[in-house]
């Protein structure tokens, strides 16, 4: 069978999700929990590579068992595996064919900036502390600029693939504020290396000054002469959520 987790993470020690040989990474810790409680070698799949030190609250990932186990059972015996810095939230029997990659409608990502005057020990693994100043009405202007089909080659990292495709479409760029902290939400098709966080970036540095959000739309067409976003550091960054069609079921279905 097939089977579905949403998956729950602190990617702060972790070279990213994927396996690499240099580094560990969620991927390779989801795998060894799988063999331990299976005894199958196992390759899970997920919906998002996120990079080294970004967080995840609903990362999906699938593979494929022969032990049929209830899905809550896999819940419980896979946490017992994992490390306490990755846990398995739900899971899921989903058709074989099911591709949390490619059937994917949306990927909501939320980057946290702290602006308190002092650090904040508790919630410095997974927010950036900006410090106070930023003018949230220029940065929402500057958001809106972002939303819509565009190429984002002018905000992406270095590709896997050099020809690959740079067109993205998002769906929703919002600034929030509640006390100390300061939310940018971002939902989208799909997002290339780096790219949210350099969105970030961006709209901090009009939160700032010392960028206008018309230089942010400049990026955006990628006019000649625009200015480079930079990228903010990866801690701040989260993968709130995937979005799809008919997962996770409902309940009853």
């Amino acid at each position: 069978m097939r089977l579905a987790l949403i998956v729950e993470y602190d990617g702060t020690v972790y070279g990213g999700y994927q396996y690499q040989n240099n580094a560990p990474s969620i991927q390779e810790e989801l795998e060894k929990a799988i063999t331990r409680l299976t005894r199958e070698n196992t390759r899970v799949s997920g919906a998002g590579r996120t990079d080294a030190g970004v967080h995840a609250l609903g990362q999906v990932v699938v593979f494929d068992t022969k032990v049929e186990y209830p899905p809550e059972t896999f819940v419980k015996a896979l946490n017992h595996y994992l490390p306490d810095d990755i846990a398995v939230r739900e899971a899921y029997r989903v058709d074989p064919g099911f591709d949390p990659r490619r059937m994917a409608r949306s990927r909501l990502y939320i980057y946290r900036m702290y602006t308190g005057a002092t650090r904040s020990p508790l919630i410095r693994r997974t927010t950036y502390r900006v410090g106070a100043g930023l003018k949230l009405k220029r940065m929402r202007r500057a958001a809106r600029h972002l939303v819509g089909v565009h190429d984002f080659a002018e905000f992406a990292g270095p590709l896997e693939w050099p020809d690959a495709s740079t067109v993205r479409e998002i769906f929703e760029a919002r600034i929030r504020s509640k006390g100390d902290e300061i939310t940018m939400e971002i939902e989208g098709n799909a997002f290339l290396p780096h790219q949210v966080r350099r969105m970030a970036g961006a709209l901090v540095d009009v939160g700032f000054g010392r960028l206008s959000p018309s230089e942010v739309l400049a990026m955006v067409d990628r006019r000649p002469g625009a200015a480079v976003a930079r990228s903010l550091p990866p801690h701040g960054l989260c993968l709130s959520r995937v979005n799809y069609a008919n997962f996770p079921p409902k309940v009853g279905a």
